[in-house]
């Protein structure tokens, strides 16, 4: 009889990629396994780039009220599962999982959920060091010896991406440097414009393209890096939704990212990527690809996993200098 899965998905799209190592090991352990998402409406074009997803659900509810009614209703309305897991750790995301009523209700303790999950595990923060560990150790069984996570690999379509670079009026010639200066986390996680537009002032002198990706909030301080790097690149920041967005880094031959969600959807597309670490840790959230290399200063004062600096200087970016990360970036280039 094949086993019915449901999982509850994390908001961030960082996250959202880290999670499919979870789904191939569930299918593993599970041949033939059917495995469902219940995830944001902004997230669900990620879950659409793993094969190992049968069906992707709309989680209709945002950051915010409990609204305990509508999510046990929403849970009511998803029955037929064997087993459901819970991947955030909040009173909230376990209201729905609960309200399913499947018979193993899977996640780790959490905010207040004993008696929500009758398959609680304790988390060793220590043990599962690494934010993918955690997700992919949910697919064992409680007290089984784990045997570490595989490396995320979202699909690209070669159509799908004629179809992106016709629209945005773009070509694959000549190489692509791809920059993604946003960071939904706050700005201690934001390397400085400056250093963003010196790097594409580097490649746009080399003969590269360089194009800008991000949301509608990264539009302006994007449009300031190309000002500032001399009109030479392609903002598109706001105009492409997530799925193009996925396609057209995967044309890129190097990226340069903040730790952001689009940092580890290029490292899940097979891109070069730069990823550069100010307040938050790369050895918790590193970019999962042996193409990829982490850019930070190591200071004493990071990672203090905090949105905005505390000290008030952010040193952990702002004297991370073009130069480094370029040399980073040159020395990927060389690898096969």
């Amino acid at each position: 009889m094949t086993k019915r899965i449901l999982i509850i998905s994390p908001s961030w799209i960082g996250d959202c990629v880290m999670t499919q190592p979870l789904y191939r090991r569930l299918h593993e352990k599970h041949p033939g396994c059917r495995i469902d998402v219940f995830a944001p409406k902004w997230s669900m074009a990620v879950f659409e780039r793993m094969p190992e997803i049968s069906n992707i659900i709309e989680n209709p509810f945002g950051h915010g009220a409990l609204a305990f009614v509508q999510r046990w209703k929403t849970g009511r309305s998803l029955q037929g599962y064997d087993q459901v897991i819970v991947l955030p750790n909040s009173l909230k995301s376990v209201i729905v999982a609960a309200a399913t009523g499947a018979k193993q209700r899977t996640g780790y303790v959490g905010e207040f959920r004993y008696g929500w999950l009758n398959d609680a595990r304790k988390l060793d923060k220590q043990a599962l060091y690494l934010m993918v560990d955690r997700y992919t150790a949910l697919a064992d069984e409680k007290g089984e010896t784990f045997g570490g996570s595989t490396f995320p690999q979202l699909s690209v379509r070669p159509e799908r991406q004629e179809v992106a670079l016709h629209k945005y009026g773009l070509t694959r010639e000549p190489n692509i440097m791809a920059l993604c200066a946003g960071a939904e986390f706050g700005t201690a996680k934001r390397w400085l414009p400056e250093h963003y537009a010196a790097t594409a002032r580097h490649y746009l002198a080399q003969g590269w393209q360089v194009w800008l990706f991000g949301s509608p909030k990264d539009f302006e301080v994007s449009e300031s890096i190309n000002q500032m790097a001399g009109g030479g690149c392609v903002n598109l920041c706001g105009k492409t939704d997530l799925g193009e967005a996925i396609d057209l880094l995967a044309c890129a031959e190097g990226v340069v990212a903040n730790d952001s969600g689009l940092m580890h959807i290029a490292a899940a597309v097979g891109c070069r990527v730069v990823a550069v670490y100010g307040s938050t840790d790369p050895k918790h959230a590193p970019p999962l690809s042996d193409t990829a290399e982490i850019a930070t200063l190591n200071l004493p004062c990071s990672p203090c996993a905090q949105r905005e600096c505390p000290l008030g200087h952010t040193d952990c970016l702002n004297k991370l200098t073009p130069d480094m990360v370029q040399k980073a970036a040159e020395e990927l280039a060389q690898t096969e």
